[in-house]
């Protein structure tokens, strides 16, 4: 990651760490049950794009098999069903593997697209499973980004337990159901924002993530954050309308984005408008991208 940054800083790029998907918590040292949460990792995964796009590298922490950039898209098809056979018939000889482009519209774009990014070395995938491994990769990654100061960006858009039980209360061996109802003490998980801000990576711009599944609570939640931890922005949003509205909030401003019927005809994503916005605001701080002000 360290050296990766700084061939992307020596160039004259920006470099943002984005984190991806969700972070699985062990309820046994030999794990057969874990807790979990319903993240995809889309978020992630399509900013990672638009922030190429837009000139960065990026360092995609992701939670294994979670969406990834450029495959994303087409998740729910089954490859096999997008690929055939032509030619062949002599025995032994079972012919050209060709792929057909009506199952996967598009996928010569986007091969060509990825081909260019893998080519330029624009993107470095690191992946993570359980919460410990992400907390761990976090700080090596902030403490690598560190080393190209305000070149740096974290784009945090993992969904990251609050919970977990500590190695040394963990049981062994598999919880047997013959033990009856299952009663679980779990320990709060450090915020680790906090150091990453101020000590691990103290010039780089960074984004958090907010999502609430209620609206009246959720920008003061917001602004609490920022309040707590000085960082420069938090993309605050409602679960049940996360993919078309949220609210981009600053230490002095907010700035609501909004997906119109017009925007989802024409396949716009919000995650286009977070990165242009961010971008901006990243670029220029004084930029009217978040300075609307909204009651």
């Amino acid at each position: 990651m360290a050296a990766f940054a700084s061939f992307h800083a020596e160039a004259g790029r920006k470099v943002v760490l984005i984190t991806s998907g969700g972070t699985k918590v062990p309820l046994e040292s030999r794990t057969v049950r874990f807790l979990d949460n319903f993240s995809s990792g889309r978020r992630g995964a399509s900013s990672a794009e638009y922030f190429i796009d837009s000139g960065y590298a990026v360092i995609f922490l992701h939670r294994h098999r979670s969406l990834y950039p450029y495959t994303r898209m087409f998740l729910t098809i089954n490859m096999l069903d997008a690929l055939e056979f032509q030619g062949g018939g002599a025995p032994g000889n079972t012919g050209e593997v060709v792929v057909n482009q009506q199952v996967l519209p598009n996928i010569a774009k986007v091969l060509k697209r990825y081909e260019e990014v893998k080519k330029s070395r624009l993107l470095l995938p690191i992946e993570f499973s359980t919460l410990s491994e992400y907390l761990h990769l976090l700080k090596a990654a902030a403490q690598a980004l560190s080393k190209i100061g305000s070149k740096a960006m974290f784009y945090l858009a993992a969904a990251v337990s609050d919970f977990y039980i500590p190695a040394s209360e963990m049981p062994e061996h598999k919880i047997q159901s013959s033990n009856g109802p299952l009663q679980l003490s779990m320990k709060m998980v450090p915020k680790i924002l906090s150091p990453l801000v101020k000590e691990w990576a103290p010039q780089a711009f960074v984004i958090s993530f907010k999502l609430e599944t209620d609206a009246s609570i959720l920008l003061d939640k917001a602004r609490r954050a920022l309040d707590t931890y000085r960082h420069q922005a938090v993309v605050a949003n409602v679960l049940d309308s996360r993919r078309g509205y949220v609210v981009v909030v600053t230490l002095e401003t907010q700035a609501e984005l909004i997906l119109t019927e017009e925007d989802v005809k024409n396949e716009v994503e919000i995650e286009e408008r977070i990165v242009i916005g961010t971008d901006s605001c990243y670029s220029d701080p004084k930029s009217s991208a978040y300075q609307r002000h909204i009651p």
